[in-house]
């Protein structure tokens, strides 16, 4: 059973949103970007959630998939010319951690 194709697919029937938030799992933030550029507009905000992994999100040769895959979700944003996006670290008395905000510029 396929579900979560079957969910975005339905999302193209719907004009472009202007506030995409992604807090998933990790594991597929790589993919839940490629559907937000493609349900985004210019001006679209894409806010993604828990990206610092508590200072994960440096290590180079890290063996957490999670990690790995927010780490690739940066990279993709970094290399996408239609985003401007910032990383801000937070902290609260659950550690520290971090949120990416990106916009959309066409």
């Amino acid at each position: 059973m396929v579900i979560v194709p079957l969910f975005f697919s339905r999302l193209t029937e719907h004009p472009p949103f202007d506030f995409i938030f992604i807090d998933a799992d990790k594991l597929n933030n790589p993919r839940y970007l490629e559907w937000a550029l493609t349900l985004s507009k210019p001006g679209t905000v894409v806010f993604a959630d828990n990206i610092v992994r508590e200072g994960a999100i440096v290590q180079k040769h890290t063996t957490d998939l999670r990690v790995h895959e927010v780490q690739a979700f940066v990279d993709m944003l970094a290399n996408e010319p239609l985003v401007h996006t910032t990383a801000i670290q937070t902290v609260g008395r659950k550690g520290y951690d971090g949120f990416l905000l990106g916009i959309a510029q066409a």
